[in-house]
């Protein structure tokens, strides 16, 4: 797809300005309720398919193919981060009127972050095909940690801070408590940050470790950096409304692991059809559309598998608290 300066200053333009929109509406500290989430969800994937239509209109069926398979990938994998942002916003106790903010500025962080990821990557697959290969292996071996990490069954997950974060917390110093929004103050004569900028920053940063798969992922289902860029924005844009929807959802999500190792697992698998495609081996490669409904079926089979797990799971410990009551309700009588 060939995409001129103007368009890439048009677009980036308008994906500002959706973000200042999204900034002045949000701009009060509030406690986000069900409804106002639900409806910027919407808006989020509406604007997102819209975009999808116009590369339809303007450009045909394959980008519009390749963004959305971007898109629905990036979303997918985002959901996993959410699971990370709760634990941040629980260590770091961040007041449920402010969490939007944070997760606002955070989120915005990460976009610029992947955005360079994003432009590395697109300058390396052009200069080595090579690297075709590299990705697809990492890929297949994200996947099968995945599995591993979805086996053990660790519950006593904790967020650890890294260790950029841990410098900067050093060297500026931290408030003991949270000042409204305020990022920056004056504390014994020092200026040093506040728990809001810290907990932002650790949102952001923290995103880059998920863009270490996720940005090979869609490169393995589109090279055009454009489509790359625009499918991450959408996805990680309406993040923030997401992770209020679906809060109390995310627990029961409980194949959600295998789901993503799955995609990413396949997505490797195309990665290195595609590598040897490029080397001269005659290999059959995976087209847009089977990518596109592969990843939609794991997604749907994920979830449906996930919410009945959960079920039957709650179902189960409801009739063994009853067993462990009833003798000592008897005793008592």
């Amino acid at each position: 797809m060939d995409v001129s300066v103007t368009l890439w200053v048009l677009t980036i333009v308008g994906l500002a300005a959706l973000i200042a929109v999204d900034f002045f509406i949000g701009r009060k500290p509030h406690d986000v309720s069900l409804k106002e989430a639900g409806i910027w969800t919407v808006v989020w994937v509406a604007l997102a398919g819209l975009f999808g239509l116009g590369l339809l209109l303007f450009s045909g069926g394959q980008p519009a193919g390749e963004f959305f398979a971007g898109f629905i990938t990036e979303k997918s994998l985002s959901v996993d981060n959410l699971f990370v942002f709760v634990l941040i916003m629980a260590k770091f106790a961040v007041p449920s009127q402010y969490q939007q903010r944070v997760l606002l500025v955070g989120v915005l962080i990460a976009l610029v972050l992947r955005a360079i990821f994003i432009a590395a990557g697109a300058a390396i697959l052009a200069s080595f095909a090579w690297v075709f290969y590299l990705f697809g292996a990492f890929l297949i071996w994200t996947a099968w940690k995945l599995i591993q990490e979805a086996r053990a069954e660790e519950e006593d997950e904790e967020f650890e801070e890294n260790k950029l974060l841990k410098a900067a917390e050093r060297r500026f110093g931290v408030a003991d408590r949270y000042h409204g929004t305020k990022l920056w103050i004056e504390q014994n004569g020092k200026r040093v940050m506040t728990p809001m900028l810290v907990v932002m920053l650790a949102i952001g940063t923290t995103d880059v470790l998920f863009a270490l798969d996720s940005i090979p992922a869609i490169f393995g289902l589109t090279q055009d950096p454009y489509i790359v860029f625009t499918a991450n924005a959408f996805a990680l844009m309406g993040l923030r409304q997401l992770y209020f929807l679906i809060g109390g959802l995310l627990r029961k999500l409980v194949h959600l692991s295998y789901g993503l190792s799955v995609i990413l697992g396949f997505i490797g698998v195309k990665l290195v059809l595609h590598a040897l495609h490029e080397s001269g081996v005659h290999v059959p490669e995976i087209s847009i559309p089977v990518s596109l409904g592969v990843i939609c079926s794991v997604l749907i089979v994920t979830t449906i598998t996930s919410l009945r797990a959960s079920k039957k799971q709650a179902a189960a410990e409801a009739a063994q608290s009853e067993s462990e009551g009833a003798p000592k309700d008897s005793i008592e009588a």
